[in-house]
């Protein structure tokens, strides 16, 4: 039996899998009426329609559905061929935002490896606030308010990204609580403005107290590297400062936290690869047991 084009399939299979044409014409590197274009082929050259079109959305009619699960699977498959031909291991790629690469991910990733030797990594840094490419990356760590709902992605809520007051023990005499406008003698380090520190106050024992301006830190590992070097006091996550509480090198000042309805969530991408898509839900699970024993 004569075969459609395989770029119409390709590209049919991206629009199934990612959920939109733009997001399968930014992986296959083509422009969104490329793929459009394919679609309409590969319909045309099928006598019957694989996709419901709503704006930028996409349905798949029953006939798309069963094509795309066994497109999903030929490509997996000749994928994982064409690596093992190449004698090479395909690399599960983790992006994360700075400060969970920082405070929590790289430390732990030498448990990772020695427990999942067979699996090679590669981390690179996911900026905040912009878009990820899931056509190159399997796994993210990020800070969003709500989980993300993408049909081609599964989002786990990883940590809480409440914040509460902490500082350096060199600038306490004891690490007892003390009052809010102790903590404004201290000096008040801010991450990217200095709206998280008014927020706190507002809520405090003063109301919202009259507090010195501070230096202002674009990156949260940067404002940790500060409170850590006894620079001030700051509004941290504690999930991520929690290794530094635990060794004394941080004393959190207040049990008052503050909560901007932003946590920290796992993502992980659909891939065509069997074995990725394996080792993706091995890390996920890993990732998971290690924050259940924190």
């Amino acid at each position: 039996m004569k075969l459609p084009p395989l770029t119409a399939l390709r590209a049919f299979e991206a629009v199934a899998r990612l959920g939109s044409f733009a997001a399968a014409a930014g992986e296959l590197h083509v422009t969104q009426s490329a793929v459009s274009h394919q679609i309409r082929n590969l319909e045309d050259w099928l006598c019957r329609p694989l996709l419901a079109r709503a704006g930028n959305r996409t349905q798949l009619l029953p006939d798309g559905q069963d094509l795309s699960s066994s497109l999903s699977q030929s490509f997996g498959q000749i994928e994982s061929a064409c690596a093992r031909i190449q004698g090479r291991r395909a690399a599960l790629v983790i992006a994360a935002i700075p400060s969970v690469a920082m405070c929590w991910l790289i430390p732990r990733m030498a448990r990772f490896r020695a427990a999942h030797p067979q699996i090679e990594t590669r981390i690179l840094y996911a900026l905040h606030g912009q878009e990820i490419n899931f056509a190159d990356v399997h796994l993210a760590f990020v800070f969003a308010k709500g989980a993300p709902d993408l049909p081609h992605l599964n989002a786990h809520f990883f940590l809480s990204g409440a914040s509460a007051p902490v500082c350096s023990p060199a600038l306490l005499r004891d690490h007892a609580p003390i009052k809010d406008a102790d903590i404004c003698r201290l000096g008040l380090l801010h991450d990217g403005s200095t709206a998280g520190w008014r927020d706190w106050f507002s809520g405090g024992d003063g109301g919202l107290l009259p507090y010195p301006a501070g230096p202002t830190f674009e990156d949260f590992n940067l404002l940790r590297i500060a409170a850590l070097s006894s620079q001030g006091a700051a509004l941290c996550p504690l999930a991520m400062v929690a290794p530094d509480l635990r060794a004394g090198h941080l004393v959190q000042l207040s049990p008052r936290g503050i909560d901007s309805g932003f946590d920290y969530y796992l993502i992980s991408a659909q891939t065509t690869d069997p074995q990725l898509a394996a080792h993706a839900q091995l890390f996920c699970e890993w990732a998971l047991a290690e924050r259940a024993s924190d």
